[in-house]
């Protein structure tokens, strides 16, 4: 297997939407049977993020073969990204311009060869806000997702829980262009 990738970043969901589908069918194989994993919830929150302000993605290829995706779009200071939070965010977290990373999913052949970095770094490399924020279950590989988020640099500001039958989330907020070990 090549372990050299192209990335090619879309704001067109019409021309991605198989392709992101499919990758998130056999990322999350384990867990279909779930009402809160299964395809279709996963085709509306799609639907729903695509439709928002900014939104873009970016997918890795190996030749022809997706290998992974990560997307997100803008949100407000009153978004309900932000009202959703268990807690209070620190002060004026909320008012600065602000990347949700709503998805990253990558193939298990393609893991621990640094791509879903690249994928993370090259999606916020043109954003024009000032910080990116997103949500992780802090139960996802034994806690080493949310601690590979704290290895990009994220640290965590609240918790939410974003639909009644999925799990608590952690939230999680950093500059856009930090300066994280890689």
């Amino acid at each position: 297997m090549a372990t050299t990738v192209e990335l090619r970043c879309t704001s067109d969901i019409d021309a991605v939407w198989t392709v992101l589908i499919e990758v998130y069918a056999e990322v999350r194989a384990d867990k279909l049977h779930l009402p809160h994993y299964s395809v279709e919830r996963f085709g509306e929150r799609l639907a729903r993020h695509a439709s928002e302000p900014g939104w873009e993605a970016l997918i890795a290829f190996d030749g022809d073969e997706p290998v992974g995706y990560a997307y997100g779009n803008a949100i407000e200071p009153d978004d309900r990204w932000w009202r959703r939070m268990a807690t209070p965010v620190p002060s004026g977290c909320a008012d600065k311009s602000t990347m949700a990373f709503k998805e990253i999913m990558l193939r298990a052949p393609w893991r621990g060869l640094g791509i879903a970095r690249r994928i993370h770094d090259a999606l916020l490399e043109g954003r024009p806000e000032e910080q990116v924020t997103l949500l992780v279950n802090p139960l996802a590989g034994n806690g080493k997702v949310k601690a590979l988020y704290e290895s990009w640099g994220y640290t965590e500001i609240s918790s939410q829980q974003p639909s009644p039958d999925g799990p608590v989330l952690t939230a999680m907020v950093r500059p856009t262009r930090a300066a994280a070990p890689r």
